[in-house]
């Protein structure tokens, strides 16, 4: 609650700045007091009109406002004086001569003490008034607490409702990952017919977690589960219990649980469950009783003490399986873990069915292709995809989503958008040498991803773009192949070796994909004699510097690292030399045309297109 202490300290110190602006203002019509000689000498001039008495003190009006006495600025027309008890002048004689009025009600009228009273206390109220609001839309935020003393309370969480005339999500809706639906019927069966599991003695799982990359959809999945079963749907991101009071993620949780037992059978979904589900004492968290671990410690709690009939299922999602806490993933809690995989190509083609049912699609276009160019792409990728080649359409005043819409929108997603920019001639070629190294060495390395496209129009932060992909799915991967990744990536910069003699800083994205696939090969996958068998470099990036292993061994990984990229680097550049009419030809032609599509590449390179099977695999 610090931010909240700032803001009221500061809300104070603006209460009492205007409260003393107020003040000054109330105080400028106090009255000045004059010396009695000053008085004296007014009376003289004829310049009193009228006077009243309490004793010594004399309060006064005069005819002419007069300049203050002692130089100070501005002017009085009221004076409050005092008369000394040694003063001997006739002064009712001046009075009387001068014609001045003695009134017997005071001439400057004083503030009644009720007045003063409120006055003072008028800063304090404010200030009172300020913190009772500043306090009640805290507490309206903080929620599950029950408000700070009474002050606020967030409503209880509802079932996601859907907008009149809207249908629920149902497996129809997804798409590619049938595997996955097979796990999941399970759950809408025991939901809709709880019963005979009950008379049969089963139990169902009480969590499902929901485990793959971005994109692949667990959530669409979840709502499908509760589309199918009919069943309420709460749904809550991790991220909407952690808050800086401490219990508050708790009592928010015990408040989503007890809402779904009221209308069970019912399904409660979290999104991004890493966010509070790490291992315990993993984290530089305040010990063992922060926020994070009480809420965590509470989901474990009321998930554990489900009943058999309660009919309460909770489905989570997560691209960080491998850091949850073991007390969360184990029987009891959430018993099944379903990996949700990218779609294969199949999947592919029924998840861009899906999203193109509401587009016009012109006869040219062939779903089954694009699904074939767009290997490793999620559910929300080729969703993208259909959307931006329906936006291409808009703008281009068509009816109908044509095959060209859909092959530049494939573009744009996989090489980046198109950018302006003019280059020198001669750094235009040597990009078309880069971008001529890579390609030709893809063709020429067996078992390689062939290449679709070659292009020296600057995409997103790339001068130059080559396009491989395999012509099917794979989901293993060797030695030889992942070599030959590495070659290719290398291309361009042997190029310009071999070419120019020169290395530019256009190679920076290459050399990351190349240290990547080098770590993997010899930290990870048991490919180097050296190293061997072993992980000696973790797949958790957030472990410490990425190391796990003893220096000796991470000194051999450096090592071994160097000596395959080295491999590489001295193949790519004979491979290169050895073929330089045809690097010299695909270079030339991607100068005159600036973009190549498969068959015009594989033509201007005098290569034979061959078909390659899935045999060598593909990385990960």
């Amino acid at each position: 609650m610090p931010g909240g202490w700032r803001g009221l300290i500061l809300a104070a110190l603006i209460v009492y700045l205007i409260a003393n602006l107020a003040l000054s203002f109330f105080n400028e019509g106090d009255e000045p007091t004059i010396s009695y000689t000053e008085f004296s000498k007014q009376v003289a001039s004829g310049n009193v009109s009228k006077i009243y008495s309490k004793g010594d003190a004399i309060q006064g009006q005069l005819k002419a406002a007069q300049p203050l006495p002692d130089g100070d600025k501005g002017t009085y027309g009221k004076f409050v004086t005092q008369r000394p008890a040694f003063a001997d002048d006739d002064l009712w004689a001046q009075l009387t001569k001068q014609n001045v009025n003695v009134t017997a009600s005071p001439v400057v009228v004083q503030r009644s003490f009720l007045a003063n009273l409120l006055l003072s206390l008028a800063p304090m109220l404010l200030l009172v008034l300020l913190w009772v609001v500043i306090a009640r839309r805290m507490a309206g935020r903080m929620g599950g607490m029950g408000g700070m003393g009474g002050l606020g309370r967030k409503a209880p969480p509802k079932p996601v409702e859907l907008e009149e005339g809207a249908r629920r999500t149902t497996f129809e809706d997804v798409a590619g990952i049938d595997e996955v639906e097979g796990e999941l019927n399970d759950v809408v069966d025991f939901l809709k017919n709880p019963q005979q599991y009950r008379n049969m003695g089963a139990r169902m799982p009480r969590g499902v977690l929901l485990s793959g990359p971005p994109g692949t959809g667990k959530t669409l999945l979840a709502r499908a589960v509760a589309g199918e079963a009919g069943v309420p749907f709460f749904s809550a991101s991790a991220s909407e219990f952690i808050e800086m009071i401490v219990g508050v993620g708790a009592s928010r949780v015990r408040e989503l649980f007890t809402e779904a037992r009221k209308v069970a059978p019912a399904i409660i979904f979290i999104d991004e469950i890493d966010t509070i589900g790490r291992a315990r004492g993993a984290g530089a968290g305040m010990g063992g009783h922060d926020e994070r671990e009480q809420t965590l410690n509470q989901i474990l709690t009321e998930m554990d003490g489900f009943t058999g009939s309660e009919g309460v299922v909770v489905l989570a999602a997560t691209n960080r399986a491998d850091v949850l806490d073991p007390a969360l993933t184990r029987p009891g809690r959430f018993d099944r873990t379903v990996v949700v995989s990218p779609p294969d190509r199949g999947g592919r083609e029924a998840i861009l069915r899906i999203h193109t049912r509401e587009i016009p699609l012109a006869e040219d276009v062939d779903l089954t292709q694009v699904a074939r160019s767009t290997p490793g792409m999620t559910g929300a990728e080729l969703a993208n995809l259909a959307n931006e080649a329906a936006l291409l359409a808009v703008k281009r005043g068509q009816r109908e989503v044509t095959r060209a819409d859909l092959s530049d929108a494939l573009e744009k997603v996989q090489l980046g958008a198109e950018r302006s920019l003019v280059m020198p001639q001669e750094e235009r070629r040597r990009t078309a040498y880069h971008e001529s190294g890579h390609a030709l060495l893809g063709m020429l390395q067996p078992g390689a991803d062939p290449v679709r496209k070659i292009t020296i129009v600057p995409r997103g932060r790339a001068l130059g773009v080559t396009l491989s992909t395999p012509d099917a799915d794979r989901y293993a991967y060797t030695e030889q192949y992942l070599r030959g990744r590495i070659i290719g990536a290398l291309g361009g910069m042997a190029a310009e070796h071999v070419v120019y003699d020169v290395i530019t800083t256009g190679s920076e994205s290459d050399l990351e994909q190349v240290t990547a696939i080098a770590r993997g090969m010899v930290g990870r996958w048991g490919m180097s004699e050296r190293v061997g068998r072993l992980i000696a470099i973790p797949s958790d990036a957030q472990s410490p510097y990425g190391l796990s292993a003893a220096p000796a061994t991470l000194d051999a990984v450096d090592h071994e690292m160097r000596r395959v990229v080295d491999e590489c680097y001295e193949e790519a550049c004979r491979l290169l030399g050895e073929h330089r009419p045809q690097l010299d030809a695909l270079a030339e032609a991607l100068l005159a045309a600036e973009t190549l599509d498969e068959a015009a590449a594989y033509a201007a390179a005098g290569i034979p297109r061959l078909t390659k099977g899935p045999e060598h695999g593909t990385p990960p």
